[in-house]
């Protein structure tokens, strides 16, 4: 009697059509891991090594001491800034004003004090209590004109470091309410290496020292040179490991901040 043959054949657990697209596949990650291991060099060649993060040496999110409508941009996403230039503008019609209003008040009360000063010390016509009193009228005038510029300025956004805009998060005709975030200001002309050793790792590491990098560029590594500008004094508990800053230069803005780096010991 023949053999029952089974209810079902056995299934092909690989399909020849998927051949072609794992062999590219794997093809690419061999290609990839290839071309990773020559830019990092021989392992002959390497010492220990640790992960870091590149940051900007300033990265701050700008914003207005002040409530009012956006008016003007003076700058767009991509500019470089000088520190201290105006940035952009809140409506200051009201505030403008109110700077005139005091100028008039000033002049008038400058007037005042400069005539009965000169009555005083001529004809004693005036009372010493009323040369005060002028006197004292004049010096309040003068401070609160310089309240009116004061809040006028205020109207007008500037650059609190040099840097480049980065992202512009409120545009013209929008409104802003005190502190609220308007744009991203960004330095990296010259950047921090940020990691997390392990203490032993972190032990020979001193303030002001130096410390070798690798830092991708594109396709490329680029070793870069940077100096200690922070040693955490304690570990961090949670993860046992302890916290360094260096600063490198980066003038030409080659490096990205924000790629990962690897540094060297």
């Amino acid at each position: 009697m023949d053999p029952v043959a089974p209810l079902h054949p056995p299934r092909n657990t690989r399909s020849p059509r998927n051949a072609p697209g794992l062999a590219a596949t794997a093809s690419r990650t061999l290609a990839a891991l290839g071309l990773l291991l020559a830019l990092l060099g021989p392992a002959s060649t390497r010492g220990a090594e640790s992960v870091a993060i590149t940051e900007p040496f300033f990265d701050v999110m700008v914003s207005a001491p002040v409530a009012g409508i956006v008016t003007k941009h003076r700058f767009h996403e991509g500019d470089f800034v000088p520190e201290g230039q105006v940035m952009l503008e809140l409506d200051n019609q009201l505030e403008e004003l109110e700077v005139a209003r005091r100028r008039i008040v000033l002049e008038t009360k400058q007037k005042d004090f400069e005539v009965t000063q000169t009555l005083f010390k001529t004809s004693k016509s005036v009372s010493k209590e009323e040369l005060e009193k002028k006197e004292s009228e004049y010096k309040v005038a003068k401070v609160e004109l310089a309240g009116a510029e004061e809040q006028l300025a205020r109207r007008s956004v500037k650059a609190p470091i040099a840097g480049v805009i980065t992202e512009i998060l409120i545009d013209p005709g929008e409104a802003c309410q005190p502190y609220q975030p308007i744009l991203r200001l960004v330095d990296t002309r010259r950047a921090y290496i940020v990691a997390n050793l392990e203490p032993a790792a972190a032990a020979g590491l001193k303030l002001n020292g130096t410390l070798k990098a690798l830092v991708p560029v594109g396709t490329e590594v680029t070793p870069v040179e940077a100096r200690i500008s922070f040693v955490s004094p304690v570990v961090d508990p949670a993860s046992g490991l302890h916290k360094i800053k260096a600063i490198f230069e980066n003038p030409e803005g080659r490096i990205r901040p924000g790629v990962s780096a690897r540094i060297q010991f």
